[in-house]
């Protein structure tokens, strides 16, 4: 099972469009992970009609169209695999205990926010995985996304994917 996994798109705030490269991936993709700030209900529904299965959160710059839409936090059984998405999860520093303690039950934990890539492990074995942004790379070199494979319930080829800067 392949994975694309994105945050904190932004649009049409901070690009009028999505990326090429990620674009292309979406037909390549069985899941599609979004960690929320979507900021406009467009972009929901192109990926919503564009994903065999999409998982998805509101981030803190989601209006109300798409907190009706979808939740604070998702939860997906995939293959085995038991992935959370949030948009939130508070300061660096003591993350991976703080979602530990949260997200017992989890494998994998999807979110966003930051727009800093990261790819850590809690002491629990919980992964943690931010794919940064693919549309607002901040203070970052680049604007990034993710993908990954699912292969008898274990996460794996996870893959940052550099864009270049505008």
């Amino acid at each position: 099972m392949r994975l694309l996994i994105t945050s904190d798109t932004h649009l049409p705030k901070r690009a009028k469009e999505l990326p090429a490269p990620l674009l292309a991936e979406l037909p390549r993709a069985d899941v599609v992970v979004h960690a929320g700030d979507w900021v406009d209900t467009a972009t929901l529904d192109l990926l919503e009609s564009r994903s065999r299965r999409l998982v998805g959160v509101y981030g803190n710059n989601d209006g109300p169209a798409l907190r009706a839409r979808l939740p604070e936090v998702a939860y997906a059984d995939l293959g085995g695999l038991r992935l959370g998405v949030v948009h939130e999860t508070g300061a660096a520093k003591g993350r991976e205990a703080r979602c530990a303690a949260r997200f017992p039950d989890l494998d994998v934990l999807v979110f966003g926010h930051s727009h800093i890539p990261w790819d850590t492990t809690a002491a629990t074995g919980l992964r943690l995985l931010n794919p940064g942004s693919p549309t607002d790379r901040r203070r970052q070199p680049y604007r990034t996304y993710m993908t990954g494979t699912v292969a008898d319930g274990r996460l794996g080829n996870v893959e940052l994917h550099r864009l270049p800067p505008r």
